[in-house]
């Protein structure tokens, strides 16, 4: 039996790159061609993005304004997808979607009719899932689609699913011990609970044997208490807008990135990509026709790996969640964004990576941007101060420091202050 996916896993990097960039133009059209689309790419011409460069040029549109958008459709009767879908009901005049989901914000996502529409089975076939397994699935059935997305891959590999959801972890227990599944998709913690209360009940359940697990951090401490008790977890990265966007692999190194997705790595508050190695945030454009999102920001943080990974996989690697972009902060009753960092940091060209760092107790806020500066020109610092008070309407002092003094985690800014 295979141990990958399918073909796509191992083609020749130079050979996926093409074909990535190639399906650029098709997606911008497509995306230009909703409402929402429309007016964030007025005036691009899909045919001329062709490259990473091209598609760098391009807005990133971030969850908070996809929220808004359709927050201000629906206050006006309108699409409550905030036009960014292409698939609906007739009310809408989009072609039908399957299903509809609802996530936090509230934010409203639709279910194409395509067989594993959200691309989890690459996923959980690298989690171990075969054929023939059942799965027993404790993610949520209900409004979100998480539990739609583990079904849809676990079918879409041949797998019976226990359709678990949330909750009742007696009834659960009961049904793992009943009906003896094979895998487990869900959060780790509530795999972890299920399994606690096994032990109290002196129950055991040595037939699940494997897991993929998602929707929370994974640290290695609960990777290690379930591979004790006979189960190898491996987690998965996606979100309800993008659907799978990298998985884990028996390496255990880094999350491999789906064949789906072209994903870059930015300095948060911007769009601008940073060399492999930088912390930044994760930047996805679909090639879902139902849902075409074009470099939407997920606001989440990580970091491109070297290489490809020693399963012989050979799509680029993240190292997976390292947090998240969104630092705006209040200093003295003003907001401070990321992206004014940038922009002070992109009227001087001199400079290299900066971090604002805000300390001092409430009331009495101290800021600092710090630098990076090979060889500041006379001045520099001064100047910097300037365009800082300039675009934050804040006074604060600037720092040079020497490059590679700034921590790599992707930190722009820096709240250091006292709270006690």
């Amino acid at each position: 039996m295979s141990e990958f996916y399918d073909d796509l896993e191992t083609r020749d990097p130079e050979v996926r790159e093409a074909a990535w960039l190639a399906a650029l133009p098709a997606a911008v059209a497509r995306a230009q061609a909703t409402t929402a689309g429309a007016a964030l790419l007025a005036g691009v011409d899909p045919l001329a993005v062709t490259s990473r460069e091209a598609l760098a040029s391009l807005p990133v549109t971030r969850k908070s304004e996809l929220l808004a958008r359709q927050q201000a459709a629906r206050a006006d009767g309108g699409d409550p997808f905030g036009g960014f879908s292409a698939i609906g009901w007739r009310a809408l005049g989009l072609r039908p979607a399957r299903r509809v989901f609802q996530s936090p914000g509230p934010i409203y996502e639709p279910e194409g009719a395509a067989a594993d529409y959200w691309r989890f089975g690459r996923a959980l076939y690298a989690a171990g899932f075969r054929a023939g397994d059942l799965v027993h699935n404790s993610f949520s059935y209900h409004l979100t689609p998480a539990g739609s997305m583990m079904e849809t891959g676990a079918h879409a590999i041949g797998c019976t699913v226990f359709a678990g959801g949330v909750g009742n972890t007696e009834l659960q227990l009961q049904a793992m011990q009943e009906l003896r599944p094979d895998a487990y998709a869900g959060t780790p913690s509530f795999l972890r609970i299920a399994l606690e209360k096994a032990d109290e009940a002196g129950l055991t359940l040595p037939f699940l044997t494997k897991a993929s697990v998602g929707g929370e951090a994974f640290p290695p401490s609960l990777r290690d208490w379930l591979a004790a008790r006979g189960v190898a977890a491996y987690q998965s990265y996606g979100t309800a807008d993008l659907g799978l966007v990298a998985y884990e692999t028996a390496a255990r190194d880094g999350l491999v990135l789906d064949e789906g997705v072209i994903v870059e790595i930015v300095r948060p508050g911007t769009g601008t990509p940073v060399p492999d190695g930088e912390v930044g945030e994760v930047v996805v454009t679909t090639l879902n026709p139902d849902y075409p999102l074009v470099r939407f920001g997920t606001g989440d943080l990580s970091a491109r790996l070297p290489g490809h990974c020693p399963t012989g996989r050979t799509a680029p690697r993240i190292r997976g969640w390292m947090g998240r972009a969104d630092q705006t902060a209040k200093v003295r009753g003003m907001f401070v964004h990321p992206g004014q960092v940038a922009e002070v940091l992109k009227r001087h060209p001199e400079a290299g990576r900066g971090r604002l760092v805000i300390e001092g107790e409430m009331a009495n806020d101290r800021m600092t941007l710090r630098v990076e500066c090979a060889a500041p020109p006379e001045g520099l610092a001064g100047a910097m101060a300037g365009t800082l008070r300039d675009v934050t309407k804040l006074r604060g002092e600037v720092a040079l420091v020497a490059p590679g003094s700034l921590a790599n985690d992707g930190k722009v800014i820096e709240d250091a202050r006292r709270y006690d």
